[in-house]
């Protein structure tokens, strides 16, 4: 199987500019912003430029087991850094006060709060798991290395955004309930170890002609580190949760931009 995973594109320079931005925004910054976000951003920001580099990798480009740890590095546990590091309050801490707002208006708009809605995160990131191992997807990205590297653009995407709804410090147009968003957690849990099962007994891959050592070690590293990234979003979850003074329903609103900057520590 012929497989390019070639580590130059867009991706590695946007990291690199996100990474540079975000600590000149820590420095620069009109308040002290706590040292653990940016190390949590910074390590994040890392992960991903390693899960974008197949050189990481104990195997070689092409092995079914390196796309594994790739999907895990920039899909599961680079968001975890990269959202944990709260750059959306960061650039409300940062930018004036009127464009602060105007950037919290857009946390109003229809097509936000459909995307913060934690159904919309859960289809995105297991539907698109589904699609990519379910179908020949997967097959056609080992020929085409830019189809590769949309995929890596959606699984990084697909990641920040389900982090950001499950655990995000960030403003959000509509904070669900801890408890709606376990269960969202829960279903997402089940869902990638029934697909890590599914890959491992040979029913997934159509069209990909991966030996089975290589799809026996990438389901079990799917398994296994998998449960370890949705336990870290878990445990993030429930240790950043608190309850706010005043709430509507079981959601938390979308409150005034420089308020909200000021709040999370």
């Amino acid at each position: 199987m012929s497989h390019a995973h070639p580590a130059v594109g867009l991706l590695p320079v946007l990291v690199l500019a996100g990474a540079v931005g975000y600590d000149a925004m820590a420095s620069l910054g009109r308040r002290h912003w706590p040292w653990w976000r940016s190390a949590l951003f910074l390590t994040g920001a890392g992960l991903l430029a390693a899960g974008l580099d197949p050189a990481v990798s104990p195997w070689p480009p092409g092995d079914f087991r390196t796309h594994v740890l790739q999907h895990l590095l920039t899909g599961m546990l680079a968001p975890l850094g990269l959202v944990l590091g709260a750059p959306g309050t960061l650039l409300l801490r940062t930018v004036p006060a009127p464009t602060g707002r105007r950037l919290t208006r857009l946390l109003r708009t229809r097509p936000v709060r459909l995307l913060g809605s934690p159904w919309t995160a859960l289809t995105v990131t297991s539907g698109g798991l589904i699609v990519l191992y379910g179908t020949p997807l997967y097959a056609a990205t080992t020929r085409e290395p830019s189809l590769h590297q949309l995929v890596h653009a959606h699984m990084l995407l697909a990641g920040c955004l389900f982090t950001w709804v499950i655990a995000g410090p960030d403003l959000a147009p509509l904070r669900p309930s801890v408890r709606l968003r376990l269960v969202v957690l829960g279903v997402a849990i089940a869902v990638h170890a029934s697909l890590a099962q599914l890959l491992y007994a040979g029913l997934f891959l159509p069209g990909a002609a991966v030996p089975a050592a290589q799809r026996h070690g990438g389901a079990a590293l799917m398994y296994y580190a998998g449960d370890i990234a949705e336990l870290l979003l878990a445990f993030a979850l429930v240790t950043t949760w608190r309850p706010g003074p005043a709430r509507s329903g079981s959601r938390e609103q979308v409150g005034d931009a420089p308020a909200v900057a000021q709040g999370v520590r």
